[in-house]
């Protein structure tokens, strides 16, 4: 009887063993494509090297000179200040857009005919590349494109408006073309957390008179909580790589005025330069601005819902 317990302990002992087993694939794969690179980049942040003309400039050891020149010339705050800002003109409607239609689409009261080929249509633009997609609307909205024709022919215009040369509309397009790309994603998973709530907690609130519009805001979004969460932060560090779009339709240069300049469109310039030890910094400030975005937005939610729990707890005593 005495031995039972040890005996029971190594049996779960072995039995735990493969969980860790299984978890080497991962980890190997993480510390390959994931840690050595950021290490790296950390590691060639701090040389001076880079190509001028022909020449090749360095390795020079210069600590935390790219640094200081990053921020002394500003553009990170203004490349930054464009990415957030065309991302949350694309966020907003993409999130409103999709609580929408997830709600509609979990609702069996509605029973909308032919649901699945409208989930089909509104995931199928995520499909699409976003390089086919920026060409596609580079034509459609183009000096001589159909819009600009349409537009003239209804009387709206008198000439043809160049989208791409004001900063409303290249920020604007390239907000519309993330919103038509992502929103279908979005809609998917909200939709699968709101099918995945009780359906006793919506009988009861319609015994007890509720609205439809309360029963949404009292008992769905509370409740869709984490999903929201982790589309918030997966679409804010998706933001803050956006490149494809903006890279095609501005054809790297951000115009106008780099407006439209992101912070991956302006790596890309040091990459292509040559220039690996301003790279390798400029990457070590998104992943320092990703990770302090990110945590700010997870430390609001959590504290908004102790929040609610305190609330709760109080109004039952």
């Amino acid at each position: 009887m005495a031995n039972t317990p040890k005996k029971g302990k190594s049996q779960v002992v072995r039995y735990n063993k493969w969980g860790y087993i299984f978890l080497i694939p991962f980890i190997v794969v993480y510390l390959i494509f994931q840690m050595i690179p950021l290490i790296t980049t950390i590691y060639n942040s701090l040389f001076e090297n880079y190509l001028s003309g022909i020449k090749q400039i360095g390795p020079n050891f210069v600590g935390f000179h790219n640094y200081k020149e990053i921020i002394a010339n500003g553009d990170l705050i203004t490349y930054a200040k464009n990415t957030l800002i065309m991302w949350v003109l694309g966020f907003v409607p993409q999130i409103f857009f999709s609580l929408l239609l997830g709600a509609w689409f979990a609702d069996s009261r509605l029973r909308i005919r032919c649901a699945a080929f409208f989930k089909t249509v509104i995931y199928l633009p995520n499909l699409i590349m976003a390089a086919a997609f920026a060409m596609l609307f580079f034509t459609l909205f183009a000096e001589t494109g159909p819009v600009n024709a349409i537009l003239m022919n209804m009387g709206m215009i008198s000439e043809p408006y160049s989208f791409l040369s004001h900063a409303a509309g290249s920020r604007g397009l390239v907000a519309f073309m993330n919103f038509l790309m992502w929103f279908g994603n979005t809609t998917i998973l909200l939709m699968a957390g709101m099918m995945g709530i009780d359906g006793s907690l919506f009988e009861a609130a319609q015994v007890d008179g509720a609205t439809s519009t309360q029963v949404f805001f009292r008992i769905t979004l509370p409740l869709l909580r984490p999903i929201l969460l982790y589309v918030m932060i997966t679409s804010l560090i998706g933001g803050l790589q956006m490149f494809d779009v903006p890279q095609v339709l501005t054809n790297g240069e951000g115009t106008p005025m780099r407006q439209s300049m992101t912070l991956i469109m302006y790596l890309n310039k040091h990459l292509y330069s040559k220039n690996y030890g301003m790279a390798g910094a400029l990457s070590v400030f998104l992943f320092i601005i990703t990770g302090i975005l990110s945590f700010i937005v997870y430390k609001f939610s959590v504290e908004d819902n102790v929040d609610e729990v305190k609330k709760r707890d109080k109004n039952k005593k």
